[in-house]
């Protein structure tokens, strides 16, 4: 085991740069993110290094294949079918419906391994639905907010290479073998991102795409759930390293909705997105964000070792401070655009 975490990362991070390199080199032939409206950026850039990092990362899990329900067939198919249809998106444009409707089979996929597996007394066929439920709205939503957090530099890559290195270190640290497992599998796909993060940080050079976004919001809900259900970790854990984009993505959808605006439809009215055109660019943004995912890991990693029952405090904790950079941000939002902080309908953004 303990060469394994060293072997895996290592491979995965020297197949992903090696991918990363033949990438730059045919870039022109490369499906590109023009700007547009919504758009934080100003020139065209290839929206290819999903590719990169699944190139790093698959072959090191099928070597060291992580512990999830099921095996291979419980997360594997699902994340192939939503890698699929998102490299299809990335070049030819893929209705919404169809698109939800492929996310939401991968979530009821790997959610009925993980509701199957579940240690529940007796039968418990209802509470099993119930946690199948639970299981596939988190997953299919965590397969769209990542998505809709890649929109500046760095971002999503950052989360990525900082969430899942905190679920390979607190498998790692894990006095089961079982669950001790996943880490190398983890730990290999923090590592595959670490080649693009490289050339996705400001000015970025490449973007993830769809076709690297979604999966990794697939793959940090089936991995994070698969961790609550073999009792790696309390349910807050997943929860509070992955806070940042959470709270977002999640109050961002809430407010829209309420706004009765269209929910799925592009927009520049994130917080990262306001933080940015608010005079913080990339670089600034990207710094502010990456102290709070941090400092949410590392956090989690603290609490899980040391005091498991302080974890849903520290959640309610981290979840007012990043509150306040949210309300921080909109306040000086409303003051440059010159809304009223309560206006009678709240304008599209």
């Amino acid at each position: 085991m303990n060469q394994a975490l060293f072997a895996a990362p290592a491979l995965a991070m020297l197949l992903s740069a090696a991918v990363i390199g033949l990438l730059r080199r045919t870039a022109p032939a490369l499906p590109a993110d023009v700007p547009n409206s919504r758009s934080l950026h100003g020139t065209p850039v290839p929206r290819a290094g999903g590719y990169a990092v699944w190139a790093g990362f698959l072959p090191a899990a099928l070597a060291f294949p992580p512990a999830f329900p099921g095996g291979l067939p419980g997360w594997l198919p699902g994340f192939a079918a939503v890698a699929i249809v998102s490299a299809w998106d990335d070049v030819h444009e893929v209705r919404v419906a169809p698109r939800l409707f492929v996310h939401a089979g991968a979530a009821v996929w790997a959610a009925a391994w993980l509701a199957l597996s579940w240690p529940l007394p007796g039968d418990g066929a209802l509470a099993r639905a119930l946690v199948a439920l639970v299981a596939t709205l988190a997953i299919a939503w965590s397969s769209n907010l990542y998505n809709f957090m890649d929109g500046s530099d760095g971002l999503a890559a950052s989360m990525g290479t900082i969430g899942f290195a905190a679920f390979g270190i607190a498998h790692a640290v894990d006095a089961d073998g079982a669950r001790a497992s996943s880490a190398p599998a983890c730990l290999a796909l923090a590592a595959a991102i670490v080649p693009f993060l490289a050339v996705n940080r400001p000015r970025a050079s490449m973007f993830l795409g769809d076709v690297g976004a979604v999966p990794l919001g697939f793959l940090a809900a089936a991995f994070g759930a698969a961790g609550i259900v073999s009792g790696a970790w309390p349910a807050w854990f997943p929860l509070l390293v992955f806070l940042p984009f959470v709270a977002d993505a999640t109050l961002t959808l809430a407010r829209r909705a309420w706004r009765g605006d269209r929910v799925f439809e592009g927009h520049r009215g994130h917080f990262y997105q306001r933080l940015h055109q608010l005079g913080a660019g990339h670089a600034g943004t990207l710094a502010a964000y990456v102290a709070a995912m941090l400092g949410t890991a590392a956090t989690a990693l603290m609490c899980r070792d040391r005091g498991p029952a302080a974890g849903w405090w520290a959640l309610a904790a981290w979840t007012a401070v990043v509150c306040v950079l949210f309300a921080t941000i909109d306040y000086h939002w409303r003051k440059k655009t010159n809304i009223p902080a309560r206006p009678s309908r709240w304008p599209s953004t």
